[in-house]
């Protein structure tokens, strides 16, 4: 176990390696499972507000979905997601590019700036995903058999699992606090 600041994570996080590998999963996280992206109070807000900017790269499936539903849902443990389409856990906001791989049309709103929101944190973070408590974060590894490649590959270039999700790690906790991570994991790793 790994403690930073209010953050608890499991050792998966610097044991495990990973890069996504998009032409063997194509995005599977995207429509698989039983619920949409997780999200938070202030995430609700900001799909909301940017809605307007974020539909027109939707498919017309994901549009119906979310005009019948809303933004967000509640799912079936009472916890706010993204919209789903129908009622399995396929993200309203899922696109496909010409590949077939399925990407977030809100991160491709972001991308070309049409909007300040990236995605959710919940999938920026993914394969982690964050419980909360009252004290603390606590930060696990979600293993799930469509991430297999992604093991495959990130054990192939050698990239943990933490040096991975740098950038979300970053986005979520910060430059430091990131810093006292990495500093943590190399100072176990010397004892």
């Amino acid at each position: 176990m790994i403690i930073v600041g209010n953050a608890v994570l499991s050792d998966d996080i610097k044991e495990k390696f990973f890069v996504c590998d998009l032409e063997k999963c194509k995005g599977a996280c995207c429509v698989e499972g039983d619920a949409g992206a997780p999200l938070s109070d202030e995430e609700t807000r900001l799909l909301e507000k940017a809605y307007a900017d974020i539909a027109p790269y939707l498919t017309d499936e994901g549009r119906e979905a979310i005009r019948k539903k809303g933004t967000w849902e509640i799912d079936m443990e009472g916890e706010k997601g993204t919209t789903t389409v129908g009622n399995n856990g396929a993200c309203a906001y899922a696109i496909r590019d010409r590949n077939g791989v399925l990407k977030c049309g809100i991160e491709q709103a972001y991308s070309e700036g049409k909007t300040a929101f990236r995605k959710p944190i919940s999938c920026h973070l993914y394969p982690i995903r964050i419980t909360k408590y009252d004290q603390y974060d606590a930060l696990n590894y979600d293993r799930w058999h469509i991430c297999d490649p992604a093991c495959t590959l990130g054990q192939a270039l050698g990239v943990p699992l933490y040096k991975f999700l740098k950038d979300a790690l970053i986005r979520k906790y910060g430059e430091s606090w990131y810093r006292s991570l990495v500093e943590e994991i190399e100072k176990g790793r010397q004892d």
